[in-house]
């Protein structure tokens, strides 16, 4: 799915913020992958470009599906950009690392997050094929990151910095509340 990766003016969806009661709602299992669903793909990608993200999950823009884009390559016009459809960890490696995350949900916000360093992961792509993929470093942890989007969880949820996190919330125009610790 090759979308241009360039900022637009106004992106075709808003990107919700922390504090969106969206952000906290579960998403539904996609049923058939259908010419809608690949809309809505190429729309989150859109969004995503213009947002200079290089993950978003439906739940970001107000859609309760289980589907999110991912591109690390950003600056590569030809390399295609990845649609994960109802994704599935099956496997996690053995090796944990910490490294500084952030969200578009929240902007200028970077935190340190502990995550599983290798995955495995089933899925559809945008064709509603069948996929397995191994991922390691980066596109591990953003798969991880985005996937629980599609479970209400933020990545600020998994900060156990705690001084740290109040300290960037603050500054940013966040507000701790709206942080539900998961362990």
């Amino acid at each position: 799915m090759l979308v241009p990766k360039t900022a637009l003016e106004t992106p075709p969806l808003e990107i919700h913020k922390l504090g969106a009661d969206v952000l906290r709602q579960p998403a539904r299992r996609i049923g058939k992958v259908t010419e809608q669903i690949r809309d809505i793909a190429r729309d989150m990608l859109r969004s995503m470009y213009t947002a200079k993200g290089i993950g978003l999950a439906a739940p970001q823009v107000g859609i309760h599906q289980q589907l999110l884009v991912i591109d690390l390559d950003l600056e590569n016009p030809t390399s295609p950009p990845l649609v994960f459809i109802n994704p599935e960890i099956t496997a996690t490696g053995a090796g944990i690392d910490t490294y500084e995350e952030g969200c578009l949900s929240i902007p200028g916000v970077y935190l340190d997050v502990v995550r599983p360093t290798a995955i495995e992961v089933s899925f559809r792509d945008e064709m509603g094929r069948p996929r397995k993929m191994k991922a390691d470093g980066l596109m591990s942890r953003c798969i991880q990151h985005e996937m629980d989007h599609l479970n209400g969880v933020l990545f600020v949820d998994r900060v156990t910095d705690e001084a740290g996190l109040r300290k960037e919330l603050k500054e940013n125009g966040f507000q701790r509340q709206h942080v539900q610790s998961v362990s």
